[in-house]
């Protein structure tokens, strides 16, 4: 397990300025379309030296395949780092143009992007002269204009030549869904962004349809690993793709599944997919159907999937760790797709549920647990949309609570006063898990085989304090290193792949066993 550092949280200062305009381009020769556009900007952090901002542009005229948003600073701030969108200023003057994946704009839609930058520690006022492709923002469209005819019009209209319909006929079909969310499905933690999702916890995955030969996936990630999968089988592994639109082409001419899944951990640096692009003369199809079993795995790196296709512990000279995880073939994958369930991985490598891997830093899996891209600088509480209702959680924390000695200058002593800490955490964390969830749910506490600790122990206590107290359906499961025959092969004395399927098998015997109604 590696240690994470510790978030770092800057006091917000949140300043938000909506400021619209619109305006008509006119001309002597023709009619032009109707412009207008409608800015939202938030300051959304703020420290000595520097801040963060996001910024929503919406589009109240005819469909764009390009947009551009300029605007002035007035107190000497300076745009830094942009995502979603590529920046020049000269002096107090900002232009941001599309990325390659957001360009399109359609009426009413809107796309979002952010940036940090610096300022004066004085003022940091918002701006209020936005203009997108050079029409001022005022937050109202302005009709179409049309040039005056040349010649006068007839006096009366000629009488037609065959009865006009009495009703507008229906499309033949109906048109491709364009965003990310609506061509695919997903249960993770993700985040909407115009057309767009974000996300940043591992094993996020999307699922959609399409029918033709071939099919794009369009991304922005520089930092993760992705697998392919096309009707369930994996067509490519992407590494740290950057921003593009990956094809999978030469496919029969017919219908198809395709897959994207995150492989590897990003925990302040955000994941972006754009969606689906059908090959030419193929068309993107309505996603699946939700599945009806639904599994929340929690954990750490055991669940994250750290370093887990490595054959060596040493992974120095194999790729390093990122190369090597694959959050799609950890033991939580593997038991979800058995029992055709869709799954979440909430884990994150080195985090505990009061101690941190080697005692480092002090936010621990607490702090992010409920979160949508944790530790990024925007992340906030994730907001169920209401189909997420786990029937079964498995919860396996605690290895690095207790896996290397108390330091000296930590808040405990000795073992014992982390047992307690940790075994009241544990009750307070599945009061919470019982507040989101319900009474109806099941709970499985893991752990493995950490001798002479007090994990074992303490996971039992947790249950039998929890069952005496009236749940019913909270249970524990010990993974037995030596019955189960681990090799921990993978990185820094990881599970491997063979290891994860040998707890999976485990794992999902004892979920057999479980009266769970699904």
């Amino acid at each position: 397990m590696r240690l994470t550092h510790n978030r770092l949280r800057s006091a917000a200062a949140v300043l938000t300025a909506a400021v619209a305009v619109a305006a008509a381009l006119t001309t002597a020769v023709s009619a032009q379309a109707a412009a207008g556009c409608r800015v939202t900007y938030t300051v959304t952090s703020q420290w000595p030296g520097g801040f963060g901002a996001n910024v929503d542009v919406t589009n109240l005229g005819d469909p764009l395949t390009g947009w551009r948003l300029t605007w002035s600073f007035t107190a000497g701030q300076v745009v830094g780092q942009v995502w979603n969108g590529t920046v020049t200023q000269s002096a107090g003057r900002v232009t941001v143009t599309n990325a390659a994946w957001n360009g399109s704009l359609g009426t009413g839609a809107t796309a979002q992007f952010g940036f940090g930058g610096s300022w004066n520690n004085a003022s940091n006022p918002a701006p209020t002269d936005f203009a997108l492709n050079g029409v001022p923002c005022t937050g109202r469209p302005t009709p179409t204009t049309t040039a005056p005819p040349t010649s006068a019009p007839p006096t009366s209209a000629p009488p037609p030549t065959s009865a006009p319909p009495t009703s507008t006929p229906p499309p033949t079909s109906a048109p491709p869904a364009s965003g990310a969310l609506e061509q695919t499905r997903t249960v993770g933690r993700v985040r909407s962004v115009g057309n767009s999702a974000q996300y940043t916890w591992p094993g996020t995955y999307f699922e959609g349809r399409f029918r033709g030969t071939g099919v794009g996936i369009v991304l922005n990630d520089a930092q993760n690993d992705y697998a392919v999968q096309v009707d369930g089988a994996t067509v490519a592994t992407l590494v740290t793709p950057g921003q593009t639109t990956y094809w999978v082409r030469n496919l029969a001419d017919a219908d198809h599944t395709v897959r994207l899944v995150k492989r590897t951990e990003s925990p302040w640096a955000v994941g972006e997919f754009g969606g689906l692009v059908a090959a030419p003369g193929g068309t993107i199809l309505a996603k699946p159907a939700a599945r009806s079993r639904q599994i929340e795995f929690i954990g750490d790196s055991w669940t994250a999937g750290y370093g887990n296709m490595s054959t060596t512990r040493d992974c120095s000279g194999n790729g390093g760790v990122t190369r090597n995880s694959n959050a799609d073939a950890t033991f939580g994958a593997l038991t979800a797709q058995s029992l055709n369930a869709d799954y979440q991985l909430i884990a994150w490598s080195g985090l505990g549920m009061v101690r941190n891997y080697n005692g480092g830093g002090t936010d621990n899996f607490r702090t992010y647990y409920e979160t949508d891209l944790q530790a990024l600088w925007n992340s906030t509480v994730w907001q169920n949309p209401g189909t997420w209702k786990p029937q079964l959680v498995v919860v396996g924390l605690g290895i690095n609570d207790f896996s290397t000695a108390l330091n000296a200058g930590e808040r405990w002593t000795t073992p014992e006063q982390l047992a307690a800490d940790f075994r009241t955490a544990y009750l307070g964390f599945l009061d919470k898990l019982r507040t989101r969830y319900g009474p109806n749910t099941f709970i499985v506490l893991t752990y493995p085989d950490l001798s002479n600790t007090p994990l074992a122990a303490s996971v039992q206590q947790v249950v039998r304090t929890r069952t005496d107290a009236g749940d019913t359906r909270i249970r524990s499961l010990y993974y037995d290193d030596n019955a189960l025959g681990l090799d921990k092969l993978g990185c820094d004395w990881h599970p491997s792949r063979r290891d994860d399927q040998l707890l999976a098998g485990a794992l999902t015997r004892f979920i057999g066993t479980l009266p769970l109604n699904w």
